[in-house]
């Protein structure tokens, strides 16, 4: 599981945000999203690859999941994600995107991935730098079978690294059908000066140092 930091640093969601910066798929507001029709509908469940067997101890709590997601995305230069375990967290039609500055400097835009249009730029990311992300912070609700987690990020080169070079908050929906945990949706935003992450999304111990 997604902007300023791939513009010139990258980052998941990846951070999730810098990944769209670059990303080849086409940007528009959320707000001027328009539906697909059912015959586009079909044409992409034909061709979406099957959702691979996840392992259960992935999918068995919110947990879990989310520590799945990261973990997938993380590591050295070069080095090869797992893909099919990362495609087994995600639900079939699920979306990853980013919130970012327009170009033109007119307000914010969303970018928009399919879980595939993630997994491919992520690939040629990930042969040009080293990245590694971690939550520090999380807020979570639910209700029922459906959560909402804000999950506060920090991103780095190297876990290393004394300071992260990137940091913002991961926006997950998830689902339990009842067998297991799925991710519905990844909608997340980077730090920056007009958009600082509030107290309440920061670790305590951070907080109460500040």
């Amino acid at each position: 599981m997604l902007v300023s930091r791939l513009a010139g640093v990258f980052v998941l969601s990846l951070s999730f945000a810098m990944i769209a910066a670059n990303a080849h798929e086409q940007t528009q507001p959320m707000a001027q999203a328009q539906p697909q029709t059912q015959s586009q509908t079909s044409q992409t469940a034909a061709s979406r690859p099957a959702t691979p067997r996840a392992n259960p101890a992935d999918v068995a709590s919110p947990d879990a999941l989310l520590a799945a997601n990261y973990a997938i995305l993380s590591g050295p230069l070069g080095q090869k994600r797992d893909w099919n375990r990362f495609r087994s967290l995600y639900m079939p039609d699920a979306r990853l995107g980013s919130v970012r500055h327009a170009k033109d400097g007119a307000g914010l835009t969303t970018h928009s991935f399919t879980v595939e249009g993630f997994i491919a730029f992520c690939n040629d990311y990930f042969e040009k730098g080293s990245f590694y992300e971690k939550e520090i912070s999380r807020h979570a609700d639910r209700y029922g079978n459906i959560m909402q987690i804000f999950s506060t990020y920090e991103s780095r080169r190297d876990p290393k690294d004394p300071k992260p070079f990137d940091r913002g908050i991961n926006g997950f929906q998830l689902f339990f059908d009842g067998h297991r945990w799925w991710i519905v949706s990844a909608l997340w935003q980077a730090e920056s000066p007009d958009a600082p992450i509030p107290e309440k999304f920061l670790p305590k111990a951070r907080v109460a140092r500040s």
